[in-house]
């Protein structure tokens, strides 16, 4: 091929893309004329095929033709010429952003049934899409429509032969999602076309369920008349449960009165639920409703003198003060008055009804220790909270907010100086490196339904978490008055932060805890935790140290934790006075040197720590330790660095590092 032709050849292909992209422009936009007139100019119907079916991505991993990006954008006259004078591939699947969530696999008929463009469905379908294409996840057109109750989209659709009973790959139905929008004219019309009522999703919920959890009414009534039954889910919740779960009244109210829809015993459990719901629910708390509701399930135990409905006995919880459920109305009777007998009491009819596995009896616990922290019975929230904990780790649910608001507990009791026990301060650093490692095992070996990005984000604030824990831990350990410790406990400390240091926990940009301990940019939690936690901290470093952090550990950039501790003084003087600033980067430095950092260390941009420090007086004193610092074989690893000779695989491996450390990337 000559100069020539790959000239013209260039020259096409620049007129192409820039062709491609007028026209996936006119589409976003709307603007017709300009469109017309772009197709018009493109004579090969191939050329023309080939464009309108090109993928644009947007910001946010949206992807999009110019046909889905005229349906998202309601553009009826643009979808109209497209498909009259470009013929684009109706299947084609883009990856959109419909009512803030991102939907991959979704073609054109699906954005427009899921945002209701009823017109644009009918010249879809009239062109020849499928009715029935579903996204990735399993989601039809039909079932868009129903998500956003357009009734009129979801009838025209049913007209065209879409499927009623489809559901998606978590087996989540149309129905399911009319019963839990509370779409009573979507519902009714489903059923009335054949949709089945008894359907179980995969985490076994049924449509009943997801409209008794949600409390609506009308909807129960709706589904119990056309013959739904009360089948349990995965935890063995029936949707009576869950209703009593919600404090949802009225519904519950509904499943009591329907004649021969629950047994006695159901009723009695349905009830002790609902009453132990209401003494620890944060928007609905009664402890009226709930006395009321624990009375009348124990009046109907004692219904049939000859067959009384005994309470199974459990092993009593230490965290709800060993509290042993009341077993009469005479022991239900006494306690009507003493609010925390009756909270605790509910506490445990919870935890009895509802199963250590079921994720909702968490949240009425830690409801509960925050109303103990807000009184000042820090020792009280502390065992509560601590329990929750447990359930939630030993059920492999994430517990990131739990941590953090462990930290802020201790930091609140640390400022008014309350007592800490140390027992709950070593099992929240417990639970610290257990859920370090298990956010570890996730991203390096996630699931088919994990978020490799959100066990991303939330292993870098436990990591942080994890710092704030040590930093108060390293006070307490100062603190001589009003606070008890065995050798041993102070051995499990140390013990557990050699863990953290084996694990070698680092953020994104491979941070690792010895620098964000002195880091003055780390981020620090405002409610309490700030009173604190204040970075850089030589108690920090000096326990991270002591327990094996490696001095001379470099993050993304190179950067030793003396680099970043002399290049973020100026956040640092912010949080702490001047003249304090430059003791402690002074006592830091001292401690570095002591544990064998190299001052002459470079960074990815070849400078050392005291090159990059952001204040001269700090500089020159650094500048004077290197001085003294100075070796024979940090020179010659120096040396080697400055005249560029070659060293890999010349030396012994460990002094590879050695050299790499006095080195830039480039060396």
């Amino acid at each position: 091929m000559t100069k020539e032709s790959e000239d013209l050849e260039r020259e096409k292909e620049t007129l192409r893309e820039r062709a491609m992209l007028r026209v996936y422009y006119a589409a976003k936009q709307g603007f017709c004329t300009q469109l017309l007139a772009l197709l018009s100019d493109i004579k090969d119907e191939e050329d023309r095929r080939d464009i309108v079916n090109q993928e644009y991505y947007e910001e946010g991993d949206q992807m999009y033709t110019p046909l889905i990006v005229a349906t998202l954008n309601g553009h009826q006259e643009v979808v109209h010429i497209l498909l009259q004078l470009a013929e684009p591939d109706l299947e084609k699947e883009g990856c959109v952003k419909v009512h803030g969530e991102l939907t991959d696999g979704a073609t054109a008929l699906w954005v427009a049934a899921s945002l209701g463009r009823l017109s644009i469905v009918k010249m879809l379908l009239q062109h020849g899409a499928h009715i029935d294409r579903c996204t990735k996840k399993g989601s039809t057109p039909l079932r868009a429509a129903c998500y956003e109750g357009r009734l009129d989209v979801i009838q025209y659709l049913y007209d065209h032969g879409a499927d009623v009973c489809t559901a998606n790959m978590y087996n989540n139905t149309c129905v399911m999602i009319a019963a839990y929008k509370n779409y009573t004219d979507v519902l009714l019309y489903l059923l009335a076309k054949g949709a089945r009522v008894n359907e179980q999703a995969q985490c076994g919920a049924s449509a009943l369920y997801y409209a008794a959890e949600c409390g609506h009414v009308e909807v129960c009534e709706i589904l119990l008349d056309h013959g739904a039954v009360l089948m349990r889910n995965t935890f063995g919740l029936t949707p009576a449960l869950a209703a009593a779960e919600r404090t949802r009244e009225p519904v519950v109210q509904l499943f009591l009165q329907r004649p021969e829809l629950l047994t006695k015993e159901e009723r009695i459990e349905v009830m002790e639920l609902l009453g132990a719901s209401y003494a620890n629910d944060k928007d609905n708390y009664s402890l009226v409703k709930a006395f009321h509701y624990l009375l009348s399930a124990m009046e109907l135990r004692y219904e049939d003198p000859e067959n009384i409905i005994r309470k199974p006995r459990f092993e009593p919880v230490p965290a709800y003060e060993h509290w042993v459920e009341c077993q009469t109305l005479q022991d239900l009777l006494a306690i009507r008055y003493n609010h925390n007998s009756l909270h605790m009491e509910s506490l445990t009819i919870r935890e009895r009804i509802l199963g250590q596995q079921c994720p909702e009896v968490v949240h009425a616990i830690v409801f509960r220790g925050a109303i103990c922290a807000d009184n000042g019975r820090f020792d009280r929230c502390e065992s509560l909270w601590l329990h929750a904990l447990r359930l939630r780790q030993q059920n492999g649910v994430e517990v990131q907010r739990d941590l953090l608001r462990f930290v802020q507990l201790f930091s609140q009791e640390f400022s008014i100086n309350v007592p800490i026990r140390f027992e709950s301060v070593l099992a929240v650093l417990g639970a610290c490196v257990d859920e370090l490692r298990y956010n570890q095992q996730k991203m390096a070996n996630p699931g088919p339904k994990d978020d490799v990005e959100a066990i991303a984000d939330s292993y870098e604030m436990n990591i942080v978490t994890v710092l704030y824990l040590i930093t108060i831990i390293t006070k307490l350990l100062r603190r001589e008055e009003g606070f008890a410790r065995t050798e041993e406990q102070t051995l499990q400390v140390y013990q557990m932060v050699y863990q953290l240091n084996l694990m070698m926990v680092r953020l994104r940009d491979d941070q690792t805890l010895l620098h964000l301990a002195v880091n003055g940019v780390t981020p620090v939690d405002d409610f309490h935790t700030d009173d604190v936690c204040r970075f850089p901290c030589v108690d920090t470093v000096k326990l991270l140290l002591k327990c094996g952090a490696p001095v001379d550990v470099v993050d993304s950039d190179r950067n030793t934790p003396l680099h970043t501790l002399t290049s973020t003084l100026q956040t640092a003087v912010v949080r702490m006075a001047d003249s304090n600033v430059k003791t402690v980067v002074k006592e830091i430095t001292e401690i570095f040197i002591e544990a064998g950092i190299h001052l002459d260390a470079v960074n990815a941009d070849g400078l050392k720590a005291s090159q990059v420090c952001v204040q001269s007086c700090v500089a020159a004193f650094i500048k004077s330790y290197e001085t003294r610092a100075i070796n024979l074989r940090c020179l010659a690893a120096r040396t080697i660095a400055q005249h560029r000779i070659p060293y890999r695989k010349l030396i012994p491996r460990q002094l590879e590092a050695f050299v790499q450390l006095h080195c830039t990337p480039k060396s």
